[in-house]
């Protein structure tokens, strides 16, 4: 965290100084907006906490609830969200009131009792160290309460409209402001009065039963749900040694459970098997008490017992797999011939079983995907055509989802007999590690992920999927510290410069790099605006092969230490070395001869180059940027 470039800071330096459209923000909702997000759940509120952080933008975000959720459904948080929360700075704080899942143990009938059950097996959550953060569990309704707090915190000062509930909308051919929303009062003493929104962009975070989904005319296509389950949120009493690890739980003929300790140390959540679906049920089914879900958890953990002592939450579900073909308002006959409007987020575009705890995780990716990108455009970083990427990119994504649901889900709903070997559960989740903890999203090439034409040159950074952190040793201070860790949700690019073996201030590559950066036309850095930070557009940092006693920052050459703040303060937290015993060089297959990497707003890889090739850089970013600005 960096403060005081722009004076003394005596308060809390998470609380940003108002700027832009958050100086005299106004309480009534405005009749136009740059961006209006309908829906406060997870895509919602991590696309407001993002956008919040343009000070010239105006975002709005409505919820129909009078106030903040109080009890969430969703509570699985992957080891990719911890990433993101960590960009936005609450990572330490939110691992601290979680449950963390380190290992996950496999109950099965007893061959010698059957109805009785036995740990079968354990299974390490991340044995392969696919992220240096953890595997959480904690309520969605808390995750919701961090966004919030970063919102109302930026520059804009972001805080949710809570009472209003989206009806309609209409997109007008022309007008500055195209999208016409209509809205009702569904809270407060002026409940039921109507008002009329305008706005640049809509992005619908409106859940299962979207109406933005069906104001655009999309619609949900998929499976049919044919299996229940009960869900409760409970407090028991129960002699069942593994109550506090996360347990799947197979019986000789009363189905199965999946069990998830929750935060606090004594709440636990139970997805109790409820059977296959009659087709003419007609959602009977969905009217099972608690009684029953409660003698069922029962009767499948026989012989231990579950006596509940209270009941937080409970729900019946069915599962079903369902995906939208389109992310956004532009069908089929209209690509290419204009940018899209209208944006529809997690559950409005695609819903899956609750076992495989990705909904909410990937609900967030999609928000984080959509917010930076209109960010961009909005303050004109960037051409409207960015905005096509995002349906693009997410529907892919969602689809692998449903594909990797539908197993879990079928796997979890067999009965034991049915697999051929009694560890067959066990060893797909193991296998399939990576993909629940959030890391197999992998972009394809497109406007913002270059070609893989240089990937031997940093094998530990595959273009496509997200930046994987490692250490490396921070030169002004000597902190060794995670060079992921160091970038924050701010809508900058980065610029990860690899170095040569060349020591600062001897001719090298990545010296004539930095000239090029700092002062060619073809630089990307050349499009920033005039009269900001140096660094307003582009965090661009250097990574030397030297430990960082054998680094003189005087001779980093400037562009490594940007100008900040209305001083003209030379940031110095740029520069890194290696940390001997643990080298990032080695740790992420980086070419001794250097490599540049380049990483997207979410934290994606977007390419990979030698630090020869500044035609390439220059063309990757050219049609991303507006028109350039003679260098300052």
């Amino acid at each position: 965290m960096q403060f005081h470039h722009h004076g003394y800071v005596s308060g809390d330096p998470r609380i940003q100084p108002a700027a832009g459209v958050g100086i005299n923000r106004p309480e009534e909702l405005p009749s136009e907006v740059d961006v209006l997000i309908v829906g406060s759940g997870p895509a919602g509120m991590l696309a407001a906490a993002q956008l919040a952080q343009f000070p010239d933008i105006t975002t709005r975000i409505i919820e129909r609830r009078p106030g903040r959720l109080e009890i969430g459904q969703a509570d699985g948080i992957q080891a990719r969200s911890v990433e993101t929360f960590q960009a936005f700075g609450f990572a330490e704080e939110i691992t601290a009131e979680a449950y963390w899942i380190t290992e996950m143990a496999f109950w099965r009938p007893d061959p010698e009792t059957p109805k009785n059950i036995i740990r079968g097996g354990r299974a390490k959550d991340d044995e392969a160290g696919i992220s240096e953060f953890k595997h959480l569990i904690v309520n969605q309704a808390r995750v919701l309460d961090y966004f919030a707090r970063v919102a109302a915190q930026s520059p804009t000062r972001l805080k949710p409209d809570y009472g209003w509930d989206f009806q309609t909308l209409e997109v007008a051919d022309e007008g500055e402001y195209p999208v016409k929303v209509s809205l009702v009062r569904s809270a407060g003493p002026d409940e039921g009065t109507e008002k009329i929104v305008h706005a640049k962009y809509v992005i619908g975070s409106d859940g299962a039963r979207s109406k933005v989904r069906a104001s655009i005319g999309c619609t949900m296509a998929g499976d049919q749900a044919n299996h229940a389950w009960g869900v409760m949120d409970v407090v028991a009493k129960t002699d069942f040694p593994d109550i506090r690890l996360k347990c799947a739980i197979q019986s000789h003929d009363g189905g199965s459970i999946l069990l998830i300790p929750r935060e606090g140390g004594h709440l636990f959540r139970m997805y109790v098997d409820l059977g296959v679906v009659p087709e003419n049920d007609h959602g009977a089914i969905r009217k099972t008490s608690i009684e029953t879900i409660i003698r069922k958890a029962n009767e499948i953990m026989h012989p231990y017992t579950v006596e509940v002592r209270d009941v937080a939450w409970h729900s019946v579900y069915e599962v079903g797999h369902r995906l939208t073909d389109r992310f956004d308002d532009v069908v089929p006959e209209q690509l290419g011939t204009r940018t899209p409007r209208v944006f529809i987020t997690g559950d409005a575009c695609h819903t899956h079983s609750a076992k495989a705890g990705q909904g909410m995780n990937v609900s967030m990716q999609d928000g984080f995907n959509i917010a930076w990108k209109l960010g961009h455009v909005l303050e004109g970083r960037s051409p409207e055509s960015l905005l096509s990427t995002y349906s693009a990119e997410r529907q892919v994504v969602a689809k692998n989802l449903i594909d990797f649901d539908k197993t879990w889900s079928t796997m979890m709903a067999k009965k034991p007999e049915e697999f051929e070997d009694p560890s067959e559960l066990e060893d797909f989740y193991v296998r399939t590690a990576e993909f629940p903890a959030g890391f197999m999203t992998e972009y394809t090439p497109s406007l913002i992920v270059g070609e893989a034409k240089h990937q031997s040159l940093a094998t530990g950074f595959p273009i496509g999927k997200r930046f994987k952190s490692a250490v490396a040793s921070r030169v002004a201070d000597t902190n060794p510290l995670h060079l992921g860790h160091q970038a924050s949700a701010d809508g900058r690019w980065r610029i990860y410069v690899f170095a040569d073996p060349a020591a600062p201030g001897a001719a090298s590559p990545t010296a004539e790099l930095a000239e090029w950066l700092a002062t060619s036309q073809d630089s990307p850095l050349a499009a920033q605006p005039q009269g900001g930070d140096d660094d307003a557009w582009f965090d661009v940092k250097v990574i030397y092969q030297q430990p960082h006693e054998g680094i003189d920052i005087n001779a980093v050459p400037a562009v490594f230490k940007p100008e900040v703040g209305p001083f003209k303060l030379n940031d110095l937290q740029k520069v890194y070395g290696i940390v001997p015993g643990d080298d990032i060089f080695d740790a992420r297959g980086l070419d001794r001869n250097g490599v540049v990497v380049v990483v997207r707003p979410d934290q994606y890889v977007a390419n990979v180059l030698p630090l020869t090739a500044k035609d390439e850089l220059a063309a990757f970013f050219a049609p991303l940027l507006q028109a350039r600005q003679p260098q300052h």
